[in-house]
């Protein structure tokens, strides 16, 4: 299979090097940002076959993220997985509204966002999900 490139945008430091950690050892290239802004300019420099995003982020949040990059040539049918660690009762459906493939509360259980991960970007050898849709 082809190496995925997946785009994580997150400001908390720890969490995105944990899961850019996680996700380069499971065979995907990874670039990360902290803010709205430098996700934009990635996703056009670099075209990832997936972002995962955190909804609350500097100079915007995810929901905003989610329609710019739906805007960015080559990026409008991107799968895109939330992840927050507000309310999810509030944001999920908001954010499954704006086009989200899925949606994790942190702390994110690794295996089922990993499993997530690979669906959307291997749907051809689609493994199946360990929790309730």
């Amino acid at each position: 299979m082809q190496q995925k490139n997946i785009l994580i945008v997150d400001d908390d430091d720890d969490l995105r090097l944990g899961l850019a950690t996680r996700l380069r050892a499971n065979g995907y290239r990874v670039q990360t940002a902290r803010d709205v802004l430098t996700a934009i300019h990635q996703a056009e420099a670099d075209r990832p076959d997936l972002v995962v995003m955190d909804v609350c982020l500097p100079a915007g949040n995810g929901i905003l993220l989610m329609d710019r990059l739906r805007e960015v040539e080559g990026c409008a049918s991107l799968p895109m997985v939330v992840i927050t660690g507000n309310n999810p009762s509030l944001l999920r459906s908001e954010a499954l509204r704006h086009s989200a493939r899925d949606f994790f509360q942190k702390p994110v259980n690794n295996q089922e966002l990993l499993a997530s991960i690979h669906n959307a970007v291997y749907p051809e050898s689609a493994v199946r999900p360990t929790r309730p849709r």
